[in-house]
């Protein structure tokens, strides 16, 4: 995860009313004349939202920091980047490997992949799922006190992943009749505070070189893995796409995750949905643990040796796997 932003880009846009249609005349068939009608295209029976399996997700995270910290250039990396993408395959997704070469902020280059995972890939109507794979190279928080502390990114990183797994499976278990994305961005957490495009360099790379069918929103999910996570409402989401924070924080309260989802506003964040807003265009929200006491504004294991395997809590995961998995079922369905 990268670093809050101190000031939020403004939203733009307006919409137009279109008010002519009734007052115009329009060319209707003669009294005595009849067209056939067009015969109705049948919409599958919609599917009923599936169980999230937090148990699943948990053994997800945990098999990432298996390999150890996932910084490009490294061998856990790319191990870690082939079981990933065996994975998707196995739950029945169409995966593609997107690879890239970035230049870091240091003048290190990195060689990196995003891994797109896609369900019903002819579908025009589709959703981005999103997550960050690859580990800070540093232990630079200023709650850090050992700056050779290992990074093994179970929260930040590996929790969205695994929830996204754990959603790939079930989509590949009964897809709903929509379009999922499911991307999992490389080079996000090699970036430096004082360089914002040094920051989510995957994301940029994705947001320039998009698949067909551009997905209709996204979302990002990153640190959703914590004990008594407090998701607040993040600001560049609000203020890009803040309809679609409302369908997600709705949902949560009407699903009794709402303390998990509480309608505060948080600070905004420079991370891979402020990439694919700023560059993509896409709508992208970002569901991320914002705490209000400490001094980063993240949880106290950000950036540190202590984001292991034991700051996974189930029940966090279980509240934003279920809440995004509604999402899906519920946008197939015509209902949410």
């Amino acid at each position: 995860m990268t670093l809050f932003l101190r000031f939020p880009f403004p939203l733009s846009g307006a919409f137009l009313l279109l008010l002519l249609l009734s007052a115009c005349g329009a060319d209707v068939p003669d009294a005595g004349t009849t067209e056939p009608a067009a015969a109705p295209v049948p919409r599958p029976e919609a599917k009923p939202v599936p169980r999230f399996v937090a148990d699943s997700a948990y053994a997800y995270v945990a098999a990432q920091v298996a390999f150890g910290p996932r910084v490009m250039n490294t061998a856990a990396h790319d191990a870690a980047g082939a079981w990933l993408i065996n994975k998707l395959e196995s739950f029945g997704a169409e995966v593609t490997r997107q690879d890239f070469t970035a230049t870091a902020y240091d003048g290190t280059t990195l060689k990196s992949f995003n891994i797109i995972a896609r369900y019903n890939p002819d579908l025009t109507d589709r959703v981005l799922l999103a997550a960050h794979w690859d580990t800070r190279h540093v232990a630079d928080s200023p709650l850090e006190t050992d700056p050779g502390a290992v990074v093994e990114g179970a929260d930040d990183g590996g929790s969205g992943v695994g929830v996204l797994l754990e959603i790939a499976r079930q989509l590949g278990a009964s897809t709903p009749y929509i379009g999922v994305d499911i991307v999992l961005f490389d080079a996000e957490d090699y970036g430096d505070s004082g360089q914002l495009d040094s920051w989510g360099l995957g994301a940029q790379y994705y947001s320039r070189n998009l698949p067909p069918n551009r997905p209709r929103y996204g979302i990002l999910l990153d640190m959703v893995g914590a004990k008594d996570a407090r998701f607040a409402q993040e600001l560049v989401s609000l203020n890009s796409a803040p309809q679609i924070v409302d369908k997600v924080w709705n949902l949560a309260e009407r699903m009794n995750y709402g303390t998990y989802f509480p309608k505060i506003q948080g600070k905004g964040v420079t991370d891979d949905h402020y990439f694919v807003n700023t560059i993509a265009r896409i709508p992208m929200i970002d569901i991320i643990n914002y705490r209000a006491d400490t001094e980063t504004g993240f949880v106290a294991h950000w950036h540190t040796g202590d984001d292991g395997l034991d700051v996974i809590d189930r029940n966090t995961l279980q509240a934003v796997g279920q809440v995004v998995l509604a999402v899906v079922y519920r946008e197939a369905a015509g209902t949410l």
